[in-house]
């Protein structure tokens, strides 16, 4: 395969002495060497996000000589991120993760510049950080800007380099259908039904595993710039850590695809509206504060906590009654129907499925604690761990 820069962009790039000097185990590979550190130098790569994909693979981006580096993220660091998010470390809690990033990046290496994008992309300002930009690399960990990622490099014509991870598992691939490879449409036309996904805050990631796939993501990226390889167009490789087992999928291109098909539909960037939760017609929801009314005035009500039991073992809610959420089903006979039954998880989201659950089987009295055991924590008592 050739290099997606285009060629006038590579002539016009020459190294210095300290570069040379820098990448000297670059220039001793011979599918590299000096032409192929200028392709990288020559290249601009936009990162979407700066969490735990985003850290290795901006880290690798810089490190490996990438000219230019854009970062898209308007988050904050939080403590509960240093676990993973090695772009961080305890003294940036509390700053923009874009800024903590840029001095992370600008120590790493010196000779890359580094953009950031302070901002949420959306349909209005996407094209426009996006143009600059030779390829795409989407770490982020929400459907809504994944599907954004992917209708921004079709409409575009850029490689959208594809990550995700979900406890122990993650999965990587090229989206590029003008390189005659499908996009994330084909695969997931849309998003799956509020409720079907756990949010990323309850879901939880082993902390190596964004290393593990972000890396290969950026792999994928210095791949296509310097033209070597086999890039993963067509291909999906999912790695489940546990077994340390890698699984290629082969992908084809949907004729049918709403932005990438023979007829497509969408034509323009849209965003869509994507919650993880439950509707909330179907919910009835107090807050924590006033959980915490009636966990002072009175005690006649069931607390329902629906969380795994490791999860218990870190915080609970006194005299709690557990009962994880994939046994509830089959556990309702312990609960009294007759008593008011007030439901709390992590976040939110386990909760809010259980209270269907339990008004399903006509449970009457219910209700669902909104942002769940970490709302108590950051707004009641902070003796309780957050996680």
């Amino acid at each position: 395969m050739e290099s997606i820069l285009l060629p006038s962009r590579i002539a016009d790039t020459q190294l210095s002495l300290v570069e040379m000097q820098r990448y000297a185990r670059h220039l001793s590979i011979p599918d590299v060497g000096p032409e192929g550190q200028k392709k990288l130098k020559a290249a601009r790569v936009l990162c979407i996000g700066a969490g735990g994909l985003g850290s290795p693979i901006a880290m690798y981006l810089a490190a490996a000589g990438i000219g230019e580096i854009g970062i898209v993220d308007f988050d904050v660091v939080d403590f509960s991120n240093l676990q993973r998010q090695l772009l961080h470390d305890t003294e940036d809690v509390g700053k923009k993760k874009g800024d903590s990033a840029m001095e992370r990046l600008g120590a790493i290496n010196p000779e890359v510049k580094v953009n950031f994008h302070d901002t949420r992309l959306n349909d209005e300002n996407a094209a426009e950080i996006a143009e600059p930009y030779d390829l795409i690399i989407d770490g982020t960990d929400n459907f809504e800007t994944r599907y954004l990622s992917n209708d921004l490099a079709v409409l575009t014509g850029k490689p959208n380099i594809y990550g995700s991870i979900f406890r122990f598992e993650g999965q990587v691939s090229v989206f590029a259908p003008h390189l005659g490879g499908p996009c994330y449409r084909c695969l997931f036309p849309t998003p799956p039904e509020p409720g079907q996904v756990p949010s990323c805050a309850e879901g939880g990631v082993l902390g190596v595993l964004p290393g593990i796939i972000g890396c290969l993501q950026t792999n994928e990226a210095i791949k296509l710039i310097l033209g070597i390889g086999e890039p993963l167009i067509g291909r999906l490789i999912h790695f489940d850590a546990l077994a340390f087992r890698f699984r290629e999928i082969k992908l084809r291109r949907d004729s049918k695809c709403a932005i990438c098909g023979e007829s497509p539909s969408i034509k323009e960037l849209e965003e869509i509206e994507y919650t993880c939760e439950m509707p909330e017609q179907t919910l009835r929801e107090i807050d924590v504060y006033q959980l915490k009314g009636r966990m002072e005035k009175d005690s006649n009500f069931v607390i329902l906590d629906v969380r795994e039991l490791h999860e218990v073992d870190i915080c609970r809610l006194p005299n709690s009654v557990v009962i994880p959420l994939g046994e509830l089903p089959g556990r309702l006979d312990e609960l009294d129907r007759d008593a008011e039954t007030i439901i709390h998880c992590k976040v939110g989201g386990r909760s809010a499925k259980a209270l269907a659950i339990l008004n399903e089987a006509g449970f009457t009295d219910v209700c669902h604690v909104m942002g769940g055991i970490n709302a108590w924590s950051t707004e009641i008592d902070e003796s309780v761990a957050f996680y």
